[in-house]
């Protein structure tokens, strides 16, 4: 049987990032040299999965580059028509396509008000991009999948390019131009177990929980399972999660926990311990040997990575986790229900 559109772009994302990596970096080298010293906190506007890749940009540019990072609110721009002042901020606009005019609207207003903007698209001759002074390309070729994959990876790819150019000199940049093998390994290793998620076809609803660098990951996991098989999936931080939502969670309750090693770890070990108690349902996501053989269902990556870089990584088995869900639902992954390849809002 031939393999769904999004099976084939999913196992593209090695390709098109170490693609991305070896073009652009002279590109997000001469931005940095124009936007260095320029600006003292970044405004980033995006949208679904987008918006996904900006929660990553508040760690990453947060931990290496000691810069605050804002979610803009585009209907500020557009709909109620009063832009906030935007003095001394880098405005960044994330979108695969490049279409929607909400986003477009708030780097028209950083160009207005004199601020460095900044477009991460797939599409160079989008609105967005045209819109922008710096465009920094995805290289991610066509997806023909309604839901996004490499086209979001390839956006954190770019915002770790633009983290590590920004840094006076560091190793990052070798650990980042190490992913594209650590993620083909990781796609290699899944192909074994990826297939026991039929296990979770009646599934209704779950919870998806991360945090710090992966917080971003479990609201693109969420995203990825409520828009390919219907399932409510509700992403969490590990802390937020305590604070009320626990409560949902008996006997059978299904969490997918994204764990890698990192600064939270102890954190996800004795929530997931205290999970195990309430007899949860669990699927791991992680590099702990420990952790996934608690889990119902391990999904490993490999070890021994950064953290900051573990976000690309660790959404793949979320990604096939969703995919294989789908198909055992009787869904077709690539062309969800009621969905659209380009959402344009206002």
């Amino acid at each position: 049987m031939t393999p769904s559109i999004l099976f084939q772009e999913i196992h593209q994302q090695p390709g098109v990032i170490a693609d991305l990596l070896s073009t652009e970096a002279q590109n997000v080298a001469k931005i940095v040299q124009s936007i260095r010293g320029k600006f003292s906190y970044v405004v980033i506007a995006a949208r679904g999965t987008s918006d996904n890749a900006a929660r990553y940009a508040q760690y990453l540019f947060g931990v290496h580059n000691h810069l605050q990072v804002a979610l803009a609110t585009p209907s500020l721009y557009t709909l109620y028509d009063s832009p906030p002042n935007l003095d001394g901020a880098l405005v960044v606009g994330i979108s695969q396509s490049g279409q929607s005019p909400d986003i477009v609207a708030v780097l028209a207003e950083g160009k207005r008000q004199g601020r460095p903007t900044l477009a991460i698209t797939n599409q160079t001759q989008s609105p967005l991009a045209l819109s922008a002074d710096f465009v920094i390309p995805l290289h991610a070729g066509a997806e023909k999948a309604i839901a996004a994959t490499k086209t979001y990876t390839t956006s954190l790819a770019a915002l770790a390019m633009l983290s590590t150019s920004l840094l006076p000199e560091s190793q990052h940049l070798a650990q980042l131009h190490g992913i594209p093998q650590v993620m083909q390994t990781t796609l290699d290793n899944l192909a074994e177990v990826i297939g026991r998620a039929e296990r979770y076809r009646y599934m209704g609803h779950c919870a998806v929980i991360g945090r710090g660098f992966n917080y971003a990951t479990a609201f693109e996991i969420a995203l990825k399972v409520k828009e390919l098989t219907r399932v409510v999936a509700e992403p969490y931080s590990s802390a937020d999660f305590r604070h009320g939502p626990i409560a949902t969670v008996i006997q059978g309750f299904p969490l997918i926990l994204v764990a890698p090693t990192g600064a939270v770890s102890n954190d996800i070990l004795d929530l997931a311990a205290h999970l195990k108690r309430l007899q949860a349902e669990m699927i791991l996501i992680s590099d702990d040997e420990q952790l996934l053989a608690g889990a119902r269902l391990g999904l490993p990556i490999p070890s021994g990575l950064p953290e900051w870089v573990t976000p690309l990584v660790s959404v793949l088995p979320g990604q096939l986790f969703a995919l294989n869900l789908a198909l055992a639902c009787g869904l077709n992954p690539d062309q969800p229900e009621g969905l659209h390849k380009v959402t344009e809002t206002l």
